[in-house]
């Protein structure tokens, strides 16, 4: 099991295996990052010419791994970019540490010499180790041998002794912690996966959290197939049908003493999503296990939260279903009745996650919450416009801005979006129902998308997150994002959850 430490010592006398220093670009060249005096000391005028010869320039995403003989104690000295030197912060830190996390292979110990003289920059290279290091090998054979993961990690900070460094050093592993287990969850074969499953791992994460005689006040509530039908949660229970995997719906419910605020958390839980009727294309379906990307990152905030102990109520509410194909599968041109009475017709069946989140907002309206955030891989449309790597949000102007205040504090990129008038024209097209769940119209898919929920939010002030891009990673690693499940947005709802509570 891997220790984690905060010091201030001396990274050229550190008795690590490795030790991780940093480099930027600069407008002379190549430069040492702060964090690495004493090693570029140690190496005296040998330094330069090295980072020459390993030809590094600094660049993100570089690395070096260099036997030290003698220059300083550890044996193995492990070079990472950090770019440009006038962007050097939190973000810059995070990815260089999880690069040096899947340099450093059969280390016992490491010590990471990065920039980190404040409590952001503590967390920022805490966590960015902790995340570049994760892999999921459940399913491979080899996933028997022994662990090659270092049993030591020390952060070297000079702030090491002050409250608020100590304070981050722990945000950054109960954050990495969340992370981690979404990742997992979302890398489950969706055979291993489906909505019954996902529930009773929601289930034991909520027992294992409140197993202590000091846990957070944290209920959970889970409704079946047949609670379902019996409330009304047309959305759910008509996505779901298509599959032998019955839906669920989880509430998942943290209530501190003397709460600050109180938020709910919508998360999309489809376990697969073939696209019904309106099936996808085969190259589209192997990534679709993560298609419920949402949930797990709203459950595990919502742990987190918890964990951290922060003064905000928090209500989550996890609609689970599995799209599937079969003589019951909700059909183009049906009618379904959302939970609260609206009806909806059915254009696109491959357009389910608005549905089942419906429900779930409609419910999460009913708790008086302060603010709803809902959380979902729901558009192609915004992958198209934002690309991979960012997601965007929408809805209430004064949520929008602090959601983005808080995803630049966490490291993540959000990107604000409108939700124009004529959306809601189209939302409510239809001339048999109440509203239109799709139109086929190909521009504004995201934005009609947004509008769809927005009919389901009452009067409470609300932003939706499209993480459709960067929800899962089919590449290569990059900075502390490794390939599948990224836990993307779950640090972005905690930071979010912090500055209420620090309001």
């Amino acid at each position: 099991m891997t220790s984690y430490s905060l010091r201030n010592a001396s990274p050229a006398k550190t008795r690590a295996d490795a030790v991780v220093i940093g480099v930027v670009k600069t407008a002379k060249g190549v430069a040492p990052a702060p964090g690495s005096e004493e090693v570029v000391s140690a190496y005296g005028r040998k330094f330069r010419p090295l980072l020459a010869t390993l030809g590094l320039t600094g660049k993100a995403g570089e690395k070096a791994l260099v036997p030290t003989g003698d220059q300083v104690t550890t044996p193995l000295l492990v070079i990472v970019g950090l770019g440009d030197q006038d962007k050097l912060g939190p973000n810059a830190v995070r990815q260089a540490a999880g690069v040096a996390a899947r340099a450093v292979t059969n280390a016992a110990s490491v010590a990471l010499a990065l920039p980190a003289d404040s409590p952001e920059l503590v967390r920022a290279a805490t966590e960015g180790f902790l995340l570049g290091g994760y892999t999921f090998t459940t399913y491979q054979r080899d996933s028997l041998k022994p662990d090659t993961r270092p049993g030591e990690i020390v952060v070297l900070s000079p702030a090491a002794r002050t409250q608020d460094a100590n304070q981050a050093f722990e945000l950054a592993q109960v954050l990495a912690d969340a992370v981690i287990t979404a990742r997992d969850w979302v890398n489950e074969p969706p055979g291993d996966l489906t909505p019954p499953m996902l529930a009773d791992r929601l289930t034991e994460a909520h027992a294992a959290a409140t197993k202590d005689a000091d846990a957070p006040k944290l209920t959970i509530k889970v409704l079946d197939e047949k609670a379902l039908a019996k409330g009304g949660y047309g959305g759910i229970i008509g996505v779901g049908k298509g599959s032998d995997a019955p839906p669920r719906l989880v509430q998942l419910n943290y209530t501190p003493d003397e709460p600050k605020a109180h938020v709910a958390l919508v998360g999309k839980g489809i376990t697969f999503d073939s696209g019904g009727l309106t099936i996808k294309p085969s190259g589209s379906m192997p990534e679709m296990k993560s298609d419920m990307a949402g949930a797990a990152a709203v459950a595990q905030a919502t742990l987190a939260i918890a964990k951290l102990g922060l003064p905000v109520r928090i209500s989550a509410y996890l609609p689970l279903a599995e799209n599937m194909i079969s003589g019951s599968a909700m059909r183009p041109g049906d009618v379904i009745t959302i939970y609260g009475g609206r009806t909806v017709e059915i254009a696109n069946t491959d357009a389910e996650g608005r549905l089942i989140l419906a429900d779930a907002l409609h419910l999460a309206t009913e708790a008086e919450p302060d603010v709803i955030i809902d959380v979902a891989t729901l558009t192609g449309h915004m992958v198209a416009a934002l690309g991979t790597r960012m997601a965007g949000v929408m809805g209430s102007d004064d949520i929008v801005g602090a959601v983005t205040t808080a995803a630049e504090s966490a490291g993540e990129a959000f990107w604000p979006l409108p939700i124009p008038p004529e959306m809601t024209e189209r939302v409510h097209s239809s001339k048999i129902a109440d509203l239109s769940q799709h139109d086929w119209v190909r521009w504004g898919g995201a934005l009609f998308a947004a509008a769809f929920l927005r009919e389901f939010t009452g009067e409470v002030p609300w932003a939706h997150l499209d993480i459709a891009g960067p929800a899962f990673n089919s590449g290569a690693a990059w900075g502390h994002v490794t390939s599948g499940g990224t836990g993307f947005a779950i640090t972005t709802l905690v930071d979010y959850a912090r500055g209420l509570a620090e309001a």
